[in-house]
């Protein structure tokens, strides 16, 4: 079985299984430290923030298969969300709370189906967490913020890191550069 198609099969297998919600999360969460970023990719600074926790917006404004990935820790199947082959410059932000998350220069095509970068635009902005679901050891990587599951990262990624975090389509908004 090639990559790919092993990378499909299981990103199939999580939207029927993987439904942990983070729902039952208690609002309020406490504070977060995160790095803002205006929409040209610039840092405006270091902010003290309290943890964003608006469930019942999520279910309102969200699509369903958004709402699955990031509330619930669901996988959207390879290729299949349009811009997942985005190149433009630009920058990506949380889709649940507009947390600045990555920027295009560091996004590459790793031939999975899904976006790849091979660095967060600020180590703040995403946390990782140690995620066993289906009997696998991988790390999850979420949104400091609202604690939005964006997708995994793993080692097999380009130079200068070595890393690739592999993102949902739907967990981000791209944000194109003002030119």
């Amino acid at each position: 079985m090639q990559r790919r198609q092993f990378l499909s099969l299981l990103s199939g297998i999580g939207m029927v299984y993987a439904t942990r919600s983070f729902a039952a999360t208690a609002p309020g969460g406490g504070m977060v430290t995160i790095i803002q970023f205006s929409d040209d990719g610039k840092p405006l600074g270091r902010a003290t923030l309290a943890k964003v926790y608006k469930d019942a917006e999520w279910k309102k404004r969200l699509s369903p298969l958004a709402y699955h990935v990031t509330r619930e820790q669901g996988t959207e199947r390879a290729f299949s969300q349009p811009g997942h082959d985005r190149h433009e410059p630009g920058l990506y932000r949380c889709v649940c709370c507009d947390n600045a998350l990555f920027d295009a220069a560091t996004k590459y095509d790793s031939g999975t189906g899904w976006p790849s970068f091979w660095q967060p635009i600020a180590a703040e902005n995403v946390r990782e967490h140690e995620d066993r679901l289906f009997g696998m050891v991988r790390t999850e990587v979420r949104c400091t913020l609202c604690d939005a599951h964006l997708g995994h990262v793993f080692n097999d990624g380009p130079k200068p890191t070595g890393l690739r975090y592999c993102m949902n389509t739907v967990a981000l908004r791209f944000v194109p550069k003002s030119k």
